[in-house]
C-alpha cells in the first residue's frame, strides 16, 4: 500500500468514527447542561465548595466564578511545583525554579499545557497526577461551561441569567470528562502506553551508556490531554514517545480523542438552541476548513522535492516510521486547529509551507473545530462577526438566532477577535527588539523568526505545540509567554460572557422575509470566508517573513 493511500484510509476512517459520535456525544452534552437534576456525588462537590448548583447568574457573577477558581487553580499548581522536592513521590526531583512554575501553572489552568521542561526529567508522579492531570480536567470544563453559557444567551431572552458556573464546572468533568477519559485510558492501555507509578530505572545499552526511563500513570494523563484539547506530554517527545503513542491505532484514536467533543458540542449547541440546522451549519464550517487544512498539509509533505524525498515517501525528517506522513500530518492539522498542543512529529521539521500550515491553524483562533468549548464559542463570535458583514451589505440591521446584532454586541465580538493578535504579534516584535531573547533562537532568518512567532502564537491561542529549535526556558520567554496565554486564555472569555449576557436580556426578533437564513450554505461560505480574511489580513504581513518565505525559497 503506498504511503499516500494509507494516509487517506485512516482520514476516511476518522472521519466515519467522528459521524458515529457526533449524534449520540452532542444529545448526551445537551442533556448533561439542561437537566435540573443532581448526582449524589455531584452534591458532595458542591457541597464541598459552599456552592447552590441551583442559583443562576447574570454575566459578572458567572465570570468571576470563572475567574476565581482559575486563580485559585493557578496558585495550587504553583506552589506544588515549587514544593516538589518536598512531596512523596518526586523520584527525586528537586522543585521547580519560580519563573518555569509560573509559566507551568498558567500554562495547565488556560488549557495551553506549553511545556519548557522536560516532562521526565523534572515533573514526578504528585505533581504530575494531583496536578497537571488535575487541570486537563478542569480547564476543559471551564471552556465548555463558557461556549455553553453563550449559548444560552442565546436560546434565552429577556433575562441576563447564563445558568451557574459550578454546576456547569462539576457536571462536565463528571458526566462528560471522566467516563470517556476511563475507557479511552483501558483503550490506550490495550494498545501499548504505560500506566503504573513505577521510579526510575535503566533501559538498555546505548552510544554514550544506558538511557534511564521513569514510569508514570501515563495512559490516564493521555487520554485526557487529547480529549480536553490540553496538550502536554509526559515524557518530553509528546505523543510521538512510544510508552504515550504506541502505534498507529493509537495514533488514530489519540486523534479522534482531540476532535470528537469539539465537533459534537455542534449538535449540543443546535439542541440548545432548538435548531440542528444551525449546529450543522456551524459544523459544516469547521469540518471545510479542518478537511481543506488537512488535504492542503499532506499534498505538502508528500510533495517530493530530490531523491531524499522520493527514497523517504516524502518528507519524513522529524517524523515517526510508525506513523508516516500522513498519520503525522492528520495529527499536526488537528492538534493546531484546536487548542490541543500534542504533538507526534516536530514541526519545525515539516515543509517550509507545512510548518506555516499549523501556524495559520493556530492563528484562526483555534476555532476549526477548536478546543473543547473554546471552539464553539470562537466559532459563534465570528457567526456575529458574519451577520454584522452581511447587514451592512444589504443596508438591514443584523439578526442571528432570533438576537439583534446591535452596537453593543459587535463590539464585544470585535474585542474578541483583536486580543490575541495583539499578544502574538506584540511579544514576537518584543522579542526582537531587545537582545536577549534572539539568543534562544536554533536557526536564522525565516526559520528562526518562525520559531518565536510560532511560540507566541501557540501561547496566546492556547494551543501549547512548539515549533522546536527555540529555547524557551528563559525568564523572557517563561515569564511572556505564561502571561500570554493567561490573557489569551481569560480576556477573551470576558467578552464571550458579556456577549452571552446582553443577547440573553433581549426579546426574540422574528423572522421575516429579510432575514439572513443561517442555517443554508451560503452562509456556511460567508462565514468561511469571513474567517480567512480577518486572519490574513491580521497575520499574512508575519507569515510572509516566516514560514512563507521560507517555503518559497525551498
Amino acid at each position: 500500500m503506498s504511503p499516500v493511500l494509507a494516509g487517506i484510509l485512516q482520514l476516511l476512517a476518522l472521519v466515519v468514527a467522528l459521524g458515529l459520535s457526533y449524534r449520540p456525544l452532542g444529545d448526551h452534552m445537551a442533556r448533561v447542561y439542561s437537566s435540573k437534576k443532581h448526582l449524589r456525588p455531584e452534591r458532595w462537590l458542591y457541597k464541598a465548595i459552599g456552592a447552590d448548583p441551583d442559583a443562576e447568574m447574570r454575566w459578572p457573577a458567572y465570570l468571576r466564578g470563572v475567574l476565581a477558581f482559575s486563580a485559585v487553580s493557578v496558585l495550587f499548581l504553583y506552589l506544588l511545583q515549587r514544593l516538589q522536592g518536598s512531596l512523596p513521590g518526586s523520584l527525586g526531583f528537586v522543585s521547580i525554579d519560580p519563573d518555569q512554575a509560573f509559566n507551568t501553572a498558567a500554562s495547565f489552568v488556560a488549557n495551553t499545557n506549553w511545556q519548557s521542561y522536560y516532562g521526565e526529567q523534572a515533573m514526578g508522579h504528585v505533581v504530575q497526577t494531583g496536578g497537571l492531570a488535575v487541570q486537563n480536567f478542569v480547564s476543559a470544563a471551564v471552556g465548555i461551561a463558557v461556549a455553553v453559557a453563550l449559548v444560552r444567551g442565546f436560546a434565552r431572552s429577556r433575562t441576563g441569567e447564563l445558568g451557574n458556573f459550578w454546576a456547569d464546572l462539576v457536571r462536565g468533568t463528571v458526566r462528560v470528562l471522566l467516563p470517556i477519559s476511563v475507557v479511552g485510558a483501558l483503550v490506550l492501555v490495550a494498545c501499548g502506553a504505560i500506566q503504573n507509578f513505577s521510579g526510575i530505572h535503566e533501559v538498555g545499552q546505548f552510544t554514550g551508556g544506558p538511557q534511564q526511563w521513569n514510569g508514570g500513570a501515563v495512559a490516564s494523563q493521555e487520554v485526557i490531554k487529547e480529549l480536553g484539547t490540553n496538550g502536554g506530554g509526559y515524557f518530553n517527545a509528546n505523543a510521538a514517545h512510544p510508552f504515550e503513542n504506541p502505534n498507529g491505532l493509537s495514533n488514530l484514536f489519540e486523534i479522534y480523542l482531540i476532535l470528537v467533543i469539539p465537533f459534537a458540542l455542534t449538535r449540543t449547541f443546535g439542541r440548545m438552541v432548538g435548531s440542528l440546522r444551525q449546529g450543522y451549519a456551524i459544523l459544516a464550517t469547521m469540518a471545510t476548513i479542518w478537511l481543506a487544512f488537512t488535504a492542503l498539509m499532506m499534498w505538502t509533505e508528500f510533495h517530493h522535492g530530490g531523491p531524499a524525498f522520493d527514497i523517504a515517501g516524502g518528507a519524513m525528517e522529524g517524523k515517526e516510521t510508525r506513523f508516516g506522513i500522513g498519520g503525522s500530518s492528520i495529527f499536526a492539522v488537528a492538534t493546531t486547529l484546536t487548542s490541543t498542543g500534542a504533538v507526534n512529529s516536530f514541526h519545525s521539521s515539516f515543509t517550509g509551507f507545512g510548518g506555516g500550515i499549523t501556524m495559520l491553524g493556530m492563528q484562526l483562533g483555534e476555532i476549526a473545530p477548536g478546543g473543547v468549548g473554546s471552539g464553539l464559542y470562537g466559532m459563534l463570535v465570528m457567526a456575529v462577526i458574519a451577520v454584522f458583514i452581511a447587514g451592512l451589505m444589504v443596508g438591514r440591521t443584523p439578526e442571528y438566532l432570533g438576537k439583534k446584532i446591535g452596537t453593543r454586541q459587535i463590539t464585544f465580538a470585535a474585542c474578541y477577535i483583536l486580543i490575541t493578535p495583539a499578544l502574538v504579534l506584540g511579544f514576537t516584535a518584543a522579542s526582537f527588539a531587545l537582545d536577549t531573547p534572539a539568543h534562544s533562537m536554533t536557526n536564522s532568518g525565516a526559520h528562526g523568526f518562525s520559531e518565536i512567532l510560532y511560540a507566541y502564537t501557540s501561547g496566546a491561542n492556547n494551543n501549547g505545540s512548539a515549533f522546536a529549535g527555540l529555547n524557551a526556558d528563559t525568564q523572557w520567554f517563561n515569564t511572556t509567554i505564561g502571561i500570554a496565554m493567561l490573557l489569551g486564555r481569560f480576556l477573551p472569555m470576558v467578552f464571550v460572557l458579556a456577549l452571552a449576557g446582553s443577547l440573553a436580556g433581549q426579546p426574540p426578533v422574528p423572522e421575516t422575509a429579510g432575514t439572513l437564513r443561517t442555517e443554508k450554505p451560503l452562509f456556511t461560505g460567508l462565514l468561511v470566508g469571513t474567517i480567512m480574511i480577518i486572519t490574513g489580513l491580521t497575520y499574512f504581513p508575519a507569515l510572509a517573513l516566516g514560514p512563507l518565505a521560507e517555503g518559497l525559497a525551498a
